[in-house]
């Protein structure tokens, strides 16, 4: 085998005792000329197809030699430890990610935990990231992790969320004043059960959504009783349960997920979000409350790691970096759950397969 040292072309050849010095010297002086990823991936291909057992000895520990800090960084070997939580988006990008990070070699394991109680899982490294911080049932727990350090923002996924009181269209017949929240206050009763008496009844997320139903209903004066739902699934029933005789109906709600698609409806329109609103109570129309306004119209959708993990699974870290998913691919990762049917690892089996063109960018550029 003859290798041309570029900078005076004289031809070296390479036998089966070759001195390891003097090879590695050669190859790092190649590398400087035409630089390391080229070089690199150069030798990989004399290495498998022409050289003998000892050459190519030589020829891996240089390959090796010249990588530069963090691009041929190995993942450790120890599982990453994901979160999962109770709503399926979450779930089902849980698993996606997951087995983005298996086909690039890592292994992976997870568990369920408290959705606010995750950040400050993921600040003291017992889970590595969380894949969806909605701003407006998360941002404080995850504002108040970041100050005591320990995990950080990996930035945005391309979905726009808003999460807040909703209902199906079929209400808006029975209270034409609405999105309004003052003309839902004044059809409270239309929204009256046994269980609420004369007070309507409004859906609220499961406990640990912290999502401040009542103490809104407390600051604005409303009508409302709010029964906490025990999970996602509860509100879907319930508005599949009031389709059939297009009973009115107030829920919790949420995009992107799967039920915008199988129930169109609105969002109740609260007075608007101040910075401050659940902080501070001098701002909003309450001057004496918090929570007396609506979610973020147009919230974020973070993702956040655990600080170690950029060192311990360098290239799985990138991968998170890279990960921006939109609000249909989210709805559809919901859809394979809720509506199809299918157990989260299966549905992220199917998603995967229906959008390599959005993942395989994401392995193939973080993958060494």
């Amino acid at each position: 085998l003859q290798i041309f040292e570029p900078s005076s072309f004289l031809p070296i050849r390479i036998r089966g005792r070759a001195s390891q010095k003097s090879w590695s010297l050669l190859v790092n002086n190649l590398a400087k000329c035409h630089g390391r990823t080229f070089v690199q991936q150069s030798l990989i291909r004399i290495r498998e197809k022409f050289m003998s057992k000892i050459a190519r000895n030589f020829l891996l520990s240089s390959i090796v030699a010249i990588a530069p800090v963090g691009v041929m960084a190995a993942d450790s070997s120890d599982p990453i430890v994901i979160p999962i939580h109770n709503w399926s988006s979450q779930i089902v990008m849980s698993n996606v990610v997951g087995q983005m990070f298996e086909e690039m070699g890592n292994n992976v394991e997870y568990i369920t935990t408290d959705s606010q109680a995750v950040y400050e899982s993921v600040r003291l490294g017992d889970v590595a990231l969380e894949l969806e911080v909605w701003e407006g049932a998360f941002g404080a727990s995850f504002r108040t992790a970041l100050e005591k350090g320990g995990l950080h923002d990996v930035g945005d996924h391309d979905a726009v969320t808003r999460e807040d009181w909703w209902y199906p269209m079929w209400t808006k017949d029975s209270c034409p004043g609405l999105p309004s929240w003052e003309a839902l206050n004044d059809c409270a009763a239309l929204f009256a059960t046994p269980e609420t008496g004369s007070k309507g009844r409004y859906l609220d997320g499961p406990v640990d959504w912290l999502k401040h139903g009542q103490e809104r209903v407390a600051a604005l004066g409303m009508n409302f009783q709010v029964v906490n739902a025990g999970s996602a699934a509860a509100l879907w029933a319930e508005i599949g349960a009031a389709e059939a005789d297009r009973k009115p109906v107030v829920v919790f709600n949420w995009t992107p997920n799967f039920a915008e698609a199988v129930w169109p409806g609105e969002f109740v329109e609260f007075p608007e979000w101040v910075d401050g609103c659940d902080t501070d109570p001098s701002v909003g129309p309450n001057p004496d409350a918090l929570f007396d306004c609506g979610n973020p119209a147009k919230g974020y959708l973070k993702k956040a790691a655990w600080d170690g993990m950029k060192d311990k699974w360098p290239n799985a870290y990138c991968a998170l970096g890279k990960i921006s998913f939109t609000n249909p691919q989210i709805a559809e990762m919901a859809k394979l759950v809720d509506t199809d049917e299918l157990e989260p690892e299966e549905a992220a089996v199917e998603w995967l397969a229906a959008n390599r063109s959005t993942v395989d960018p994401v392995i193939n550029a973080c993958k060494h």
